[in-house]
């Protein structure tokens, strides 16, 4: 077996209602000075009201909830700069951008380096102070991972600081908080979960107990998708799809995202495609260019997900996944082509040298991607 590791936030919450764990936390820190990080939308939807309400009776709080979607450098530093004091206790409620700026704060508040010194170096962080995580979509996996991601203007692409400091300590699934996640979201994030199980499990550093969560993750989402998407009050789908959103995130920090999300970045980062989006259009074709490499391990993973199916041979399985994927983005009318989102074929020079580029990710293929590799994938979804 290949040596493994995985790195897990130190305490789990799940189930309806659980949200209201979050006094028992405080307790136990013994915290008076509460830092919450939202955006203004989820406030304005109340899913933070229970959150400031508890945080209210135990702690002085400030609430930081004007975090743009998909954050640069930028506005990163600006909202941290809005932090008068260090905080006791991070709270971060919301989706990946929220999430991920919460981690970063707990690294970077009271520190002696910035932002801008862990886009150089991100091995020189430690973390400053704990953190809770509460997830408001079912897909980001951000309260699981060690990863924090950030836009990068100049560059029209993003980046990732990792650091195992950014786990965060403590993580609330509270499926409340999904419950009129509206179905297009729901679809979309859903999708960026999936693509972090898949991923992992066909990584090239993928080991035993990364495949465990991979596994599981994928298999409650491709179970549940539909349902969740399909029914807005069918809060065990839901349920299930925040589960396998957090098995994906532990997976990450034992094995990685590859192409699919290697790819995605300069969608996000140029055309402020949304994340979930991007990965969906890219998802089926870069596993199809990649079958021939891990048809064993698309198979093992069908075997894993439909058990059914276990006595086909390796080569429909994972031919089966495949057209499950893209099955996947069409049933819960994800669109399908850039063209959508005014990316023009005169673009893909942009985009391959764009892609090629994130080579932290790209490593972790199972297949070598070329630079006319990268173009055709490319243009099959142009």
């Amino acid at each position: 077996m290949k040596n493994g590791q995985i790195t897990i936030p130190s305490v789990l919450f799940a189930g309806q209602g659980s949200s209201e764990k979050l006094a028992e936390i405080l307790a136990k820190e013994n915290v008076k000075n509460v830092l919450i990080f939202t955006d203004r939308g989820i406030r304005g939807a109340g899913l933070t009201k229970g959150v400031e309400a508890i945080c209210g009776k135990a702690a002085s709080v400030m609430v930081v909830d004007d975090l743009t979607a998909e954050p640069a450098v930028a506005d990163i530093e600006r909202v941290l700069g809005e932090v008068r004091e260090k905080p006791e206790l991070i709270v971060g409620v919301g989706g990946g951008s929220v999430m991920d700026a919460a981690k970063l704060a707990s690294l970077i508040v009271g520190a002696p380096y910035t932002l801008r010194d862990l886009l150089a170096d991100s091995a020189i962080a430690k973390k400053q102070t704990k953190t809770v995580m509460l997830p408001t979509t079912c897909g980001t996996g951000s309260e699981a991972t060690c990863n924090a991601i950030v836009a990068i203007p100049e560059k029209e692409s993003k980046q990732g600081i990792v650091n195992d400091c950014m786990i965060p300590d403590y993580v609330i699934l509270d499926v409340q908080m999904i419950a009129k996640l509206p179905p297009k979201i729901i679809a979309a994030t859903g999708i960026d979960a999936l693509a972090h199980c898949v991923e992992c499990f066909t990584s090239n550093k993928a080991t035993a107990l990364s495949d465990a969560y991979a596994g599981e993750g994928a298999k409650k989402i491709f179970h549940n998708i539909r349902r969740a998407w399909a029914n807005a009050g069918d809060l065990e789908a839901k349920m299930n799809m925040m589960l396998g959103a957090f098995y994906g995130g532990v997976a990450i920090t034992g094995s990685g995202t590859t192409a699919v999300h290697a790819l995605s970045y300069p969608l996000g980062g140029k055309y402020h495609i949304a994340h979930g989006i991007s990965n969906a259009i890219l998802f089926a074709h870069v596993m199809a260019f990649n079958e021939d490499a891990c048809t064993d391990r698309l198979a093992m993973l069908s075997d894993i997900v439909y058990p059914e199916l276990a006595e086909r041979a390796q080569g429909e399985k994972a031919d089966h996944m495949i057209e499950e994927i893209a099955s996947i983005v069409r049933d819960t009318k994800i669109p399908t082509s850039l063209k959508e989102f005014g990316v023009a074929a005169g673009d893909i020079d942009f985009l391959v040298d764009a892609g090629s580029q994130q080579q932290r990710l790209l490593v972790n293929n199972c297949k070598k991607l070329s630079l006319g590799d990268i173009r055709s994938i490319y243009a099959k979804v142009m």
